[in-house]
């Protein structure tokens, strides 16, 4: 982690992933994987990471609300989003924001960067580079 980011998280307290992303580690992540499929993949490892607790989820929407508390005590709110591209193909992507005031120093873009590895590992074979 660079320290332009940590300096970001000392006032900001939030990241996502994006299509439009400036950061290359902060884009969508594509699968070939129909939406139905997509869920039960993503809903079934995000419910295995240590340190996650699955608060809620809507499938016909496709959201996946998850709670991760800190070290320090804060907690972080992490929203996982799972949508259709095509009929074979759906993408991922996720909001994490820290409840209370100031900055995170950049908590929120690792635990991005965390569950995206998790995902990226337990679906390589169906991931795609758009």
């Amino acid at each position: 982690m660079t320290l332009k980011r940590t300096l970001v998280g000392i006032i900001r307290s939030m990241e996502g992933t994006s299509d439009r992303a400036k950061d290359p580690k902060l884009k969508t992540r594509y699968y070939n994987l129909s939406k139905e499929r997509a869920w039960e993949e993503v809903s079934s490892t995000l419910k295995k990471i240590p340190g996650y607790k699955v608060l809620h989820e809507v499938p016909s929407v496709g959201e996946i609300i998850l709670e991760k508390r800190t070290t320090f005590g804060r907690t972080m709110d992490i929203t996982v989003s799972i949508i259709s591209v095509s009929p074979v193909r759906s993408a991922v992507d996720m909001y994490s924001a820290s409840r209370g005031s100031l900055g995170d120093l950049g908590s929120n873009y690792r635990t991005i960067m965390n569950l995206f590895s998790v995902l990226d590992k337990k679906l390589a074979k169906y991931k795609t580079n758009d």
